[in-house]
């Protein structure tokens, strides 16, 4: 059986993180019109009690982001390279800040405009990292 290296650790725990912030924002979607239908706040509810979940893995795909950016020898990559990184980065910023005014609104317009844009930026993330790796 291979042993994992450190290399490896930091990989599966970013994918983690991509899994739960991506998956369960896929997964809360297909379910949202079940939740509206069982009425009163179980939507919300649902939504907050997830949060709990998608801020920690948002957390560490911060965390393991870093930490994979400190692994690489950044300036002797090709500029297509990080040119593609810096992107990453915006598309990243893009996705937390709109799940964050998302998690903060109470206005049904700009929920569904920062969920949609949040949803979308978190796919275009998860797209430029898997790129980054080939």
């Amino acid at each position: 059986m291979l042993s994992p290296e450190l290399d490896t650790v930091r990989l599966w725990l970013h994918v983690l993180g991509a899994t739960v912030w991506v998956g369960g924002q896929i997964v809360l979607l297909s379910l949202l019109p079940v939740l509206r239908d069982a009425g009163g706040t179980v939507a919300r509810d649902a939504a907050r009690a997830w949060n709990r979940v998608a801020w920690a893995a948002f957390a560490l795909l911060l965390v393991t982001g870093i930490w994979n950016l400190f692994e690489i020898s950044f300036s002797d990559r090709s500029t297509a390279y990080q040119v593609t990184v810096f992107v990453k980065l915006l598309v990243v910023a893009v996705a937390g800040g709109s799940a964050a005014v998302h998690s903060l609104t109470a206005s049904r317009k700009v929920l569904a405009i920062t969920g949609a844009l949040g949803g979308l930026a978190s796919l275009g993330a998860l797209w430029l990292g898997v790129l980054l790796r080939s």
